[in-house]
């Protein structure tokens, strides 16, 4: 599976950030949110975003 790398690194610390925060309610509140958190977390870490390859879209340059 080629994935395309078009996360720059300011949205990738945004999205690590949000992630581990929304992550972190969803612990706490024990409700589903959590789950949104960990996809933000794996797709900084992973520095690939399907959403940004369907439209085309990146990242790396700002």
């Amino acid at each position: 599976m080629n994935m395309t790398i078009n996360i720059g690194d300011t949205d990738r610390n945004i999205r690590f950030a949000a992630g581990v925060a929304i992550a972190l309610w969803g612990l706490i509140d024990h409700n589903l949110l959590g789950l949104i958190g960990l996809a933000l977390v794996g797709t900084a870490y992973l520095r690939s975003c399907p959403a940004y390859t369907a439209f085309n879209m990146n990242t790396l340059g700002k």
